[in-house]
């Protein structure tokens, strides 16, 4: 049996200041978040809009939930209404069909452009250039019910963790790159969500403001009996 409460406090130990931890708790019951929210711990992370509503019924109302997987437009009025943060916009057409959501919902939005940076094509997101693109050409600052706080990317699954610091360092750069070409005036764009369960000290050493760990709090998850790549 897992030990969320002892896995979680070592986890939080390690991190240094200024770093904060989402607990990734998709596939993983409500009991277990239970575990976890019982030592006050508050932020954790879904990637199924459908599941994270499920869980957000049940579950305390002062849960900070944050959604780290591809949104579907159809399934953004699931998660709008309380959503604390979306990881994953990776299109201005996404960006803006959360803004005419949040606008039903009464509120503003805080999410995150997701930046393709692996050397896996399955994986989502802008590229740097097209996320570039979308800053200097859309018409990204008259939404009023959206605000982009930052940037969010995955690193490639491997055992190279110099390709790995290096894509998180390529991030970086664009992240600051960015905040200064057009979010210079912005305090609030200030988030680089980069980590996870087998990367999250390459991706802190590199800047990363925000790491997103699952298993090594909630142990593995399985899918008909099958164990899943970490988070």
């Amino acid at each position: 049996m897992t030990d969320v409460a002892h896995n979680l406090r070592q986890l939080l130990a390690e991190l240094p200041q200024g770093v904060r931890l989402v607990a990734v708790s998709k596939s993983h019951p409500p009991e277990m978040i239970e575990e976890a929210y019982r030592t006050g711990w508050r932020v954790f992370g879904e990637n199924k809009a459908q599941e994270m509503k499920a869980k957000h019924d049940v579950l305390p109302p002062d849960i900070q939930w944050h959604f780290i997987g591809h949104l579907q437009t159809n399934k953004i009025k699931y998660i709008v209404p309380y959503v604390a943060l979306i990881h994953s916009i990776d299109s201005y057409k996404l960006l803006a069909e959360v803004d005419k959501q949040a606008a039903r919902a009464g509120r503003v939005v805080d999410c995150l452009l997701q930046v393709h940076i692996a050397s896996e094509e399955t994986k989502s997101g802008f590229s740097p250039d097209e996320c570039r693109q979308a800053l200097a050409t859309t018409p990204w600052r008259t939404l009023e019910h959206v605000r982009l706080r930052g940037l969010m990317g995955m690193a490639t699954n491997t055992d190279d963790v110099e390709q790995i610091r290096r894509e998180f360092r390529l991030l970086n750069k664009l992240f600051h790159e960015l905040k200064a070409t057009y979010f210079a005036a912005d305090e609030t764009f200030g988030e680089l969500s980069m980590g996870m369960s087998d990367d999250y000290r390459e991706a802190i050493g590199e800047g990363s403001t925000m790491v997103r760990v699952g298993s090594k709090i909630f142990g593995e998850r399985t899918y008909n009996n099958n164990p899943v790549v970490t988070t």
